[in-house]
């Protein structure tokens, strides 16, 4: 096994001059990427390139950081980590920060909403050059990152529309999705439909429902009340379960005929398919069951969950790539751009929780 040499000297900035043949000052420009490094030919940046690769040079991250006044750091705020929805766009944000001289600092609120500010202080303490927060659906005071972004410190929400005209988001199109969902059961033949929405609060989840009332519009048909259940607004992603076993029973327990739940999210899809079994009722025979997000257990629960996937590490990838654009601008005229809230295109994932309404036969007189 190879083992690493603590002994070794380290390849100093002078050390790439000398091999490079190039002035120390002139080595900086290129490996700093200081503005003035624009007038220096692309011949000379290669040559510079090509001594720090052949000598394994690597700078100095505590020193740079106090002669440029920059921490290099990317404040990385989830929610939840254990929310596989957080996790999987937190592996998007490692991945596109990984090649870069920017280390993630990341820290995890736990659905605490006072966690979310003392956080969001320590890493203005702390300097860090950008922050992205990988939300689920915690209901917290957006003023907290309206503050962080007027410090000029680029700032993006990954995964909610937190309807802020300052905070920018990266989010799945809603709307689609629940169009979508909504889709594909009415092509299975599913008429009598039941839904278990998230909190009124949430606009994901007026989204999502506007997406299902389009569909509805467009296909005539005709959704009924008492088939409509809300998720409660206290419920934190990680009891999302029990907010749909609870529900679910509610509808069970009322009567009404469905042949298909349409669930806000998959946790809660799991725990409507929960109920269902311990009524007796087969998915997907006797009532089909769609979620929305793609989380991992959705593929390797039995039967397979259908759901509307979201492209989460591609979010998390997006809202990194974001903070690095937005810094590059930043060093180059002082003020970093302002965007809009970019929507992702959802993709329904078709599994074993949905199939097509059997007909009753009719016996024989």
């Amino acid at each position: 096994m190879t083992r690493i040499s603590l002994n070794r000297r380290r390849v100093t900035l002078m050390d790439v001059a000398r091999a490079s043949g190039f002035s120390p000052s002139t080595v900086s420009l290129v490996l700093n990427e200081a503005p003035l490094a624009r007038y220096i030919p692309a011949k000379t940046k290669q040559k510079i390139l090509d001594a720090v690769e052949r000598l394994g040079y690597r700078p100095d991250i505590f020193a740079r950081s106090l002669r440029s006044q920059r921490s290099q750091m990317i404040g990385v705020l989830v929610i939840d980590l254990a929310d596989p929805f957080c996790t999987l766009i937190l592996q998007g944000v490692e991945h596109k920060l990984l090649p870069t001289a920017y280390l993630p600092i990341v820290m995890d609120a736990h659905n605490q909403p006072s966690q979310v500010e003392r956080y969001v202080e320590m890493m203005i303490e702390r300097r860090v050059e950008g922050l992205i927060t990988v939300a689920n659906w915690l209901l917290f005071d957006m003023t907290v990152l309206e503050d962080i972004d007027d410090r000029q410190i680029p700032t993006l929400v990954v995964g909610r529309d937190l309807e802020s005209p300052t905070v920018n988001s990266v989010l799945v199109d809603n709307e689609a999705g629940g169009y979508a969902a909504m889709e594909h059961l009415y092509q299975l033949g599913h008429r009598e439909i039941a839904f278990v929405r998230g909190p009124r609060r949430m606009a994901d989840s007026r989204m999502r429902w506007k997406g299902i009332r389009r569909f509805a519009t467009d296909a005539g048909l005709r959704l009924h009340s008492a088939l409509i259940r809300d998720l409660p607004g206290t419920m934190d992603s990680s009891s999302s379960f029990d907010g749909g076993l609870k529900v679910a029973n509610e509808l069970i327990q009322s009567g009404e005929k469905f042949t298909a739940i349409l669930a806000f999210d998959d946790l809660t899809a799991y725990g409507v398919i929960r109920a269902l079994s311990e009524a007796g009722r087969r998915v997907p025979e006797s009532c089909s069951v769609i979620g929305f997000d793609d989380v991992p257990p959705s593929a390797l629960s039995t039967p397979g969950l259908t759901t509307i996937q979201q492209p989460m590490s591609e979010m998390g990838e997006y809202a990194a790539e974001y903070i690095l654009k937005h810094l590059a601008h930043r060093r180059e005229d002082g003020t970093p751009p302002y965007g809009d809230s970019h929507l992702m295109k959802p993709t329904l994932i078709a599994r074993g929780s949905t199939a097509a309404v059997t007909k009753p036969v009719r016996k024989k007189k």
